[in-house]
C-alpha cells in the first residue's frame, strides 16, 4: 500500500483530477468538481516542485478543504439589479403613485388607464384631468384620493 503512495506523481494527480471532473458530469452536484480542482492544483504544483507523497496528500487535503468556502461564496445567489420586488404584485407597485384621470369618477366608481391597462377605481367623485393618488389596493380594484 505504501508503494502506491510513494509512486504518486504528477500524472497520477492529473488523471485523478480528470476522473473526478468527468464524474461530476455524470452525477452533477458541484462537489466532485472542487475535489478535481484540488487534485489538478496538486498535479500542477508537482510539475514544478518535486514533493514527497505525504506533502502531496496534505496539499490535496488543504486545497479540498479550501474549496468549500470558495464554492459557497461563488454559489451564493447574487441580487439582480434589474429584478423588481413587485414582479408578481403589480397592484402593490401602484400604491402611493399619482396619475391623471382620463375619465371622471361618478358615484364613487370609475376607470383609469395606467400604461396599457384599464383599472377599476373607487373614490370621491372627481372630474377628468384631476391628479389622483392610489391610496389602497384590493385585488384589481384601486382606491384613489385627490392628490
Amino acid at each position: 500500500m505504501t508503494d502506491t503512495f510513494v509512486s504518486l506523481g504528477t500524472w497520477n494527480w492529473l488523471i485523478f483530477a480528470f476522473i473526478l471532473m468527468a464524474l461530476e458530469t455524470i452525477a452533477p452536484g458541484v462537489f466532485l468538481f472542487w475535489l478535481g480542482l484540488a487534485a489538478l492544483l496538486v498535479g500542477l504544483i508537482s510539475f514544478a516542485v518535486h514533493l514527497s507523497w505525504q506533502t502531496q496528500l496534505v496539499m490535496f487535503a488543504i486545497f479540498a478543504a479550501a474549496a468549500v468556502p470558495v464554492w459557497r461564496r461563488l454559489a451564493r445567489p447574487r441580487p439582480d439589479a434589474s429584478a423588481s420586488p413587485f414582479l408578481n404584485k403589480r397592484t402593490e407597485a401602484l400604491l402611493g403613485r399619482e396619475f391623471t384621470l382620463e375619465k371622471p369618477i361618478v358615484d364613487g366608481n370609475g376607470t383609469m388607464r395606467i400604461g396599457d391597462t384599464v383599472w377599476r377605481v373607487a373614490g370621491p367623485d372627481t372630474p377628468a384631468g384631476t391628479r389622483v393618488k392610489v391610496v389602497q389596493v384590493d385585488g384589481v380594484n384601486l382606491t384613489v384620493a385627490v392628490a
